[in-house]
């Protein structure tokens, strides 16, 4: 059983809530192939993570704890980003408005071994710079070397998860921002797509038909496509009502899993349909 969990807003759409509940309800493994956080916005989780010499974020700290087994953050989130505000106007290598990139983590360390990507274009904080291990780190100082290393570390990276993925007798899948589908060709068994209040629920098989129509659309030559152009060719099989909770019951898999507990029931009725 694979389920995909995407995101109808952008930002705080509850994805990673949504997920950890699910993987209390199941018993499945949570992954969530990429993700990323900013050194500013996020800056007691990169504290946090830097200080062990480790670069990841609290999504993937709280789905790997969700699950069960005693798995790192990194053997389940295998490339995270660290992100910084660019004061002013502009854009940073990457071409994404008001911030850059920093590091890239690439693979778990204790699996083989992680590669760190880093950009010389920006200046990284002293705290980065001590806590990292850099001194192998690959260096980009262009969109053209930030590609050429995209292709030789990210891609084969995601490929080997997908797989791991596939052979996983259940697994739920966290996709981040307002990305329709963080693994290449994933075809998922069901999937929800959650925003504040709600979820949609979607046949997998469509939606990865979906995927594909879109990436064929107007939208074409984006690398990944958005939420809202797949959901906009399909009719959900169900929408389910997502109540309010507090802190400390988003901190809760267990709660999360009673609270959303209607919504989980549709979603493996489409999975097993």
């Amino acid at each position: 059983m694979k389920l995909l969990v995407a995101g109808g807003d952008r930002v705080d759409a509850g994805k990673t809530t949504f997920s950890t509940g699910l993987c209390a309800e199941t018993g499945a493994t949570g992954y969530k192939p990429r993700a990323g956080n900013d050194y500013w916005f996020d800056h007691d989780d990169v504290r946090h993570a830097v200080a062990d010499g480790r670069l990841y974020g609290k999504d993937a700290r709280r789905l790997a704890a969700a699950a069960p087994g005693d798995r790192r953050p990194e053997a389940i989130n295998p490339v995270h980003r660290l992100w910084a505000p660019v004061p002013g106007a502009g854009t940073g290598l990457l071409g994404q408005d008001g911030r850059a990139f920093l590091v890239d983590r690439v693979g778990d360390p204790p699996a083989g071994g992680a590669q760190l990507v880093v950009n010389d274009t920006a200046d990284l904080p002293p705290g980065v710079v001590e806590s990292l291990s850099l001194g192998n780190a690959r260096r980009v100082d262009s969109l053209e070397a930030a590609n050429a290393a995209m292709a030789d570390l990210h891609v084969p990276t995601m490929a080997a998860l997908a797989e791991e993925v596939a052979a996983a007798e259940r697994a739920v899948v966290e996709s981040y921002a307002d990305i329709a589908r963080p693994l290449e060709g994933f075809v998922p068994d069901a999937v929800a797509v959650v925003e504040p209040r709600r979820a949609r629920i979607y046949g997998g098989e469509r939606y990865a038909n979906a995927c594909e129509v879109a990436s064929g659309s107007a939208h074409e030559g984006r690398l990944e496509e958005r939420v809202e152009h797949v959901v906009g060719l399909l009719e959900p099989r169900a929408q389910v009502g997502l109540p309010a909770l507090t802190g400390a019951e988003r901190e809760d898999p267990g709660a999360v899993a009673d609270a959303y507990a209607p919504a989980y029931e549709a979603l493996l009725a489409t999975a097993f349909d």
